[in-house]
């Protein structure tokens, strides 16, 4: 493909096999990187430009990288898409647009998908867990492939191993928000991104469990206390109490996760074998106001 400047409308545009770091940041040696391969580089960094995410973005704690889409398409239009073959609504992204594209994303990066894993969010995709986050913080980095339309032809999906990722059964419009939602959850497991490690450990998944319960001052609000077990000072106590709560949340909400982790515990799910509280934490006894 030639390297002249083509035009598109009243922009010159060439194909770049560089891709985009968002921003003059610094980046620290070892850096998590995100390449994200868009037709919408304009939607990054988005929301992972604020709080935490975006502080450690500009610690150089990770790295963030867009790389678009349009400058790859098919002459003189920049075209990506065409009509899906056997007929059907909708137009489905080219193979030869979306390859040359992730042969840009994949300069300088490992061959080695563990180290440097490939993702096409899709609604079709196996579900995006926690482990899937946690796998992602391990690695190198991760390049991100954002859907649009009908989706990617299949074929390069397969030519390049492309791993599918979904977030749940409902469909978006691109891939952009699940990229970084898929982002965020990654970036957070990042050492010195939270502040407190700790924290990452006791939440929602962490170990095959939905997160118990939380509360804060004041200790009485609106008629509702907080349960007495967690004013006590008995850190073993108020152990028993989240795992409990944590379990019975996820017998109610979540009844496959429920089965996984009693499969895993060696335990019946049918049986409640947890001594915790029975009341649910919304239903606690109203304290009468003097």
């Amino acid at each position: 493909m030639s390297d002249a400047p083509r035009s598109h409308g009243r922009l010159s545009i060439r194909p770049s096999a560089r891709p985009r770091e968002l921003g003059e940041r610094p980046r620290l040696r070892g850096a998590w990187v995100a390449r994200v391969i868009t037709l919408f580089p304009e939607a990054f960094p988005g929301t992972l430009g604020l709080s935490l995410t975006g502080r450690a973005l500009d610690m150089g704690l990770w790295a963030l990288e867009t790389i678009d889409l349009r400058p790859f398409g098919e002459g003189r239009h920049r075209n990506v898409d065409d009509t899906p073959a056997g007929g059907g609504a909708g137009m489905v992204l080219r193979p030869d647009v979306v390859a040359r594209a992730l042969d840009a994303a994949a300069e300088g990066t490992p061959p080695d998908r563990a180290r440097w894993p490939v993702v096409y969010l899709s609604p079709r995709g196996r579900p995006f867990r926690q482990a899937d986050a946690r796998r992602f913080a391990a690695a190198e980095g991760v390049t991100l492939l954002c859907g649009r339309f009908e989706g990617v032809d299949q074929r390069v999906l397969d030519a390049y191993a492309v791993e599918e990722l979904s977030l749940g059964d409902f469909v978006l419009t691109g891939g952009e928000i699940a990229a970084q939602a898929l982002i965020d959850a990654t970036v957070r497991l990042i050492p010195r991104v939270l502040g407190n490690q700790a924290s990452t450990e006791e939440e929602s998944f962490s170990h095959g469990l939905l997160e118990h319960p939380q509360y804060t001052r004041p200790n009485v609000w609106e008629g509702r206390a907080i349960p007495e077990v967690l004013l006590s000072g008995h850190h073993a106590r108020i152990a028993d109490w989240r795992r409990a709560e944590a379990e019975r949340l996820t017998r109610e909400r979540r009844p496959d996760l429920w089965r996984a982790y009693c499969d895993a515990a060696g335990r019946a799910p049918d049986g409640d074998q947890s001594e915790g509280p029975r009341q649910h934490p919304g239903r606690q006894p109203r304290v009468e106001k003097d």
